[in-house]
């Protein structure tokens, strides 16, 4: 039997809501190692519920007979393709009936943000690839009973009745694919490569990526070209957006590409019909919410973030771990605690704590700098399983080659299409940043302080008010408390 990750089950009124199921502040509901859940048994559990209603449910994805023991691998083989109106409507969507937990391989899976979001609809997770040794040991902690591959250039298969395949890659493996013999075409010189080789092998209805928003404007959208190129020979329909982590209740702005390629569905009922305004940044916020900067910049940029912290990175350019500092209303300058920044990522406290049995301790913070957000995904999750209409999307503009691409984009038969659209899908409410952190932190040193002072001296940014004459306070102090 294969077990997922201890999480606590959402009520199934509530799986039909996409944001309501957020906890406030971005309090992960996965709880202690001690009470772990079959993942068989949730899966029955949401089968019976859907079998109670069924005769209330209009059909599916597809135009076929509904049938509600099939798995998406054998609605795949009667799918009829629709063209889909994408006009602007006045009315409110209606989501669609559940639809079957999806079985899931997991390639690049860092330390399990998109297996543990996903797990939270009810998905699956049938198998792991991580190549890194630190996350490895984070993933045979939390995932003890899926099979955990090493390298996906010796992955052979994947398990049987896979529906969905997961994963993320260096977007520059893209762009190189492009310049090269071609990603369908046997070369297997990158990454990307793999994911296809297993993508055509097994025939896969649905494969979810995810990448930075760089990766739509790399090479003047060459990276894009080639991956939406790529999934239309194979004859996928295709979505993506830019999503913004602050949508779901988490006070970290991290935006990501997500990319949902379907023989199965409209990926666009799962990506592109949630949508609220973005947030607005409180003005002249110094001194009265936390803002989170980057204290390893300040001549080119700042990574300005009011009542958030900008996105978690891996390290600096020289690999030391670098997690951003936050101005508190008090003035005091801290940069947060490890516990605290797997809280911002979605995940519970200590989910990076097994990394220290192969690694030290700074290993944790690149792990978490690299991973994604699990709350984005368990959005993505409940959306698979209860989709939206898309008519309620705007009408796009045909993407026009050899540009770069905007932040959400389709084609699900008519061609590609493309527009700005808001990187929120939803709004989940949090505490301020500074009510939100449970510890401490700790005080930027001296040298930070200094050095990033220093650069803002040979730049031309504007900076908000009052910051850097805090930032000065701060290092006086510490000079201070370093000399007694």
């Amino acid at each position: 039997m294969l077990i997922q990750p201890a999480v606590e089950r959402l009520p199934q009124e509530q799986l039909s809501t996409f944001c309501s199921t957020l906890t406030l502040a971005g309090e992960s509901p996965i709880v202690g190692a001690g009470s772990v859940l079959s993942a068989n048994t949730a899966i029955h559990a949401e089968s019976n519920a859907s079998q109670a209603s069924a005769s209330q449910r209009p059909l599916r994805w597809v135009s076929a007979p509904l049938d509600h023991d099939a798995r998406p691998s054998d609605m795949i083989r009667r799918e009829q393709t629709q063209l889909l109106p994408f006009g602007s409507t006045t009315k409110k969507p209606h989501r669609r009936g559940s639809m079957p937990p999806l079985k899931v391989a997991g390639l690049f899976a860092g330390i399990g943000g998109v297996e543990v979001g996903l797990a939270r609809a009810g998905h699956t997770t049938n198998l792991l690839c991580e190549i890194e040794p630190t996350a490895q040991a984070v993933l045979a902690h939390h995932f003890p009973n899926t099979p955990l591959h090493d390298d996906v250039t010796t992955l052979r298969k994947l398990p049987k009745g896979t529906d969905l395949l997961t994963g993320g890659f260096p977007c520059q493996d893209l762009s190189q694919a492009g310049k090269t013999a071609g990603i369908l075409k046997g070369e297997r010189s990158s990454l990307v490569g793999e994911v296809f080789r297993l993508v055509k092998q097994h025939e896969v209805p649905l494969v979810l990526l995810e990448n930075v928003p760089f990766m739509l404007k790399l090479d003047s959208g060459r990276a894009m070209e080639v991956l939406a190129s790529a999934f239309e020979e194979l004859g996928y329909k295709w979505a993506y957006r830019v999503v913004n982590s602050l949508a779901f209740g988490v006070p970290q702005r991290r935006e990501r590409v997500v990319f949902l390629a379907s023989r199965l569905i409209d990926p666009c009922e799962v990506l592109l019909s949630d949508s609220v305004p973005e947030e607005s940044a409180e003005p002249d916020a110094v001194g009265r919410v936390a803002c989170g900067f980057y204290w390893t910049e300040g001549i080119r940029g700042l990574g300005w973030a009011v009542d958030a912290v900008p996105t978690l990175k891996g390290g600096s350019t020289i690999g030391i771990p670098s997690p951003p500092a936050i101005v508190m209303p008090d003035g005091r300058v801290i940069t947060p605690d490890i516990r605290d920044a797997e809280r911002m990522q979605g995940f519970p406290e200590g989910w990076t704590a097994p990394a220290t049995t192969v690694a030290k301790e700074s290993s944790r913070w690149k792990l978490i700098g690299n991973a994604v957000t699990v709350d984005l995904f368990a959005w993505v999750g409940r959306n698979l399983r209860h989709p939206l209409p898309s008519t309620g999307i705007a009408e796009g503009t045909r993407i026009k080659p050899n540009r770069g691409w905007p932040s959400a984009g389709w084609n699900t038969g008519e061609g590609r299409f493309g527009m700005e659209m808001s990187t929120f899908p939803c709004r989940s409410r949090r505490k301020p940043l500074a009510e939100w952190l449970r510890h401490p932190g700790k005080s930027l040193s001296l040298r930070a302080t200094a050095g990033f002072l220093s650069r803002t001296e040979r730049s031309s940014l504007r900076f908000p008010a009052r910051f850097l004459d805090l930032l000065q306070r701060h290092r006086d102090r510490a000079a201070l408390t370093t000399q007694s």
